[in-house]
């Protein structure tokens, strides 16, 4: 086979501002517990919030002087999407279009697409059945992908305090580990250049490429070539492992690191482009502390137009599931008055060290629209979840449990003796002493003595679910496995409907009884309590709840 070339020629990129329905899609997977959008702040896709933040962000003006260009783009676009907004699509197109001349529109194939509601309105019908192939195969715009220039430029995202900061020139080595699986050729090059283009050459001492068994072939001899290509311009800088089962992406990361040769490891994903001097404050800092691990800020690139959306800096947190999310920065952070200053993650090891948020370190990640693979992560993800609970979360273990919905321990994780060892001659603290010391977002709920699902005697296939929400209505749901559906019982008598949250800047919400014959509501727990609501239920197993 040929290797793969990339055309010379460029792609039309006509598209709108993205609409809120894709945010909707992102939101309903995360009350799904999905892994796609979990790294995900929805609120920066909008531009208004974008554009709302940097001219209220403790008013940091400058932040507005260093992205003015693209904030003109920004205000241009949305006010061109507001006066077209109970325009139809052919409509918007044929004003788009306007601006270079009358150009014929095509029927769209494929409305429904999430690809297409932001991209792609002058393709032929052949085209567009294509790129929509491609785009359930990737999960994002490949057709673009193989269009755009490998050093394609990207916006400068970081803060101008980030901008003039500098750093030693005598930093340690670093070794960039991209892992993958089945990802597309044009992404994987894409990533390599930005490295190649934006990383040092003095402290960038390798890029080692880490396939977790792909079968594309594009991937096989088409991905040798290139890599050959690239180390006749820079010897011995590429090297490939490649897995010959799979073995999954912790694997794939620890096989790039006993790979590695330099001081440094940075472990990414292989459809990513690193932005300007994103190396140099991740080695600066573990030049002055070698205990701390260090995270960039992580701007997303939208799956369709390939557009570089910024994204606000935050700190790392995670829940009872173990999830990942973002969080709210420390008043400690904001007193600082330094946008350059480095952000505590809250996520300290029991064992020592900690982890930091770089706001001067940008990296851009392309978020898929759907996992190409594995479209049910959920018993990996429980898997590797509670193998980290056994070890690690002592007596709050159930906290995890009951956030699963799982029974204990519900799902085989294996032997977990060597890491239970490791954690023991490491002399680590508790996880009591974690949560009452490093992270105190988490609160334990030690008197929950019953959990699950509640379903209907008379039809065993209908259960009691939160109802939409916004909203306070619970009602009968065919049975699913997912978060609305769960119910926790209080010794006291209170009943927790939905998702468990259990967290200081979260609430859950309670069963009530509004006392006048209505249908039952769900009241946020600490409000019924407050108002003095009729919350608390006598439950026995079989029988009817009463309140």
């Amino acid at each position: 086979m040929a290797p793969w070339k990339r055309p010379h020629r460029v792609a039309p990129l006509t598209y709108k501002t993205c609409d809120q329905d894709y945010l909707m899609y992102l939101f309903q997977d995360q009350g799904k517990g999905r892994l796609d959008s979990l790294e995900v702040n929805p609120r920066s896709l909008n531009p208004d919030i974008i554009i709302q933040r940097l001219d209220h962000l403790d008013g940091n003006i400058y932040n507005l002087s260093k992205s003015v260009e693209a904030l003109h783009e920004n205000i241009k676009q949305i006010e061109y999407d507001l006066k077209l907004q109970d325009n139809s699509k052919t409509e918007v197109c044929q004003a788009d279009n306007a601006k270079e001349g009358k150009k014929i529109l095509h029927p769209l194939l494929y409305p429904d697409s999430f690809l297409f509601k932001c991209w792609g309105t002058d393709l032929k019908e052949e085209e567009q059945t294509v790129v929509q192939n491609l785009f359930i195969k990737y999960g994002h715009n490949v057709y673009l992908s193989e269009w755009l220039p490998l050093d394609r430029p990207i916006r400068d995202t970081r803060s101008l305090s980030c901008i003039t900061k500098t750093y030693p020139k005598d930093l340690l080595t670093l070794s960039v580990v991209l892992i993958f699986l089945n990802e597309a050729l044009s992404i994987i090059l894409c990533a390599i250049t930005s490295i190649i283009k934006r990383t040092p050459s003095h402290l960038l001492k390798e890029n080692i490429l880490v396939d977790d068994y792909s079968s594309n072939d594009d991937l096989k001899e088409p991905l040798e070539t290139h890599i050959k290509n690239y180390n006749a311009k820079h010897p011995g800088l590429l090297k490939i492992i490649r897995h010959q089962k799979r073995q999954g992406l912790t694997q794939a990361r620890i096989s790039g690191w006993e790979a590695s040769a330099a001081d440094i490891v940075a472990i990414l994903d292989a459809h990513i482009e690193v932005n300007m001097e994103w190396a140099e404050p991740i080695l600066s800092r573990i030049k002055e502390d070698r205990t701390v691990i260090v995270s960039p800020v992580f701007d997303n690139v939208c799956f369709d137009n390939f557009e570089l959306i910024r994204y606000s800096v935050a700190a790392d947190g995670f829940d009872w599931a173990l999830w990942c999310f973002y969080e709210a920065l420390p008043d400690e952070w904001y007193a600082l008055n330094d946008e350059a200053a480095t952000v505590c993650a809250g996520n300290a090891w029991q064992c020592g060290g900690k982890i930091e948020v770089l706001p001067c370190s940008r990296i851009a990640h392309l978020e898929r629209a759907h996992k190409p693979y594995l479209p049910d992560l959920s018993i990996a993800v429980k898997r590797n979840a509670s193998r980290a609970t056994e070890v690690w979360m002592d007596d709050y273990e159930y906290m995890f449990y009951f956030a699963w919905n799982l029974r204990h321990p519900g799902i085989d994780f294996g032997d977990v003796s060597s890491r239970k060892e490791l954690r023991k001659k490491l002399g680590c603290k508790g996880f009591d002493w974690y949560i009452k010391n490093v992270y105190p977002n988490l609160i334990p709920l030690p008197n929950v003595v019953g959990y699950g699902t509640m379903k209907n005697t008379l039809k065993e296939d209908i259960s009691l679910d939160q109802g939409p929400v916004p909203g306070n209505t619970p009602i009968m749901h065919p049975c699913h496995a997912y978060t609305p559906w769960h119910i926790f019982y209080h010794s006291a008598g209170e009943m927790y409907v939905g998702g468990l949250h259990a967290q200081w800047d979260t609430v859950d919400r309670c069963l009530t009884d509004p006392g006048n014959g209505d249908l039952p509501v769900l009241e946020q727990c600490d409000t019924a309590v407050n108002k003095s609501l009729n919350l608390h239920w006598d439950f026995k197993q079989g029988s009817a709840i009463i309140n």
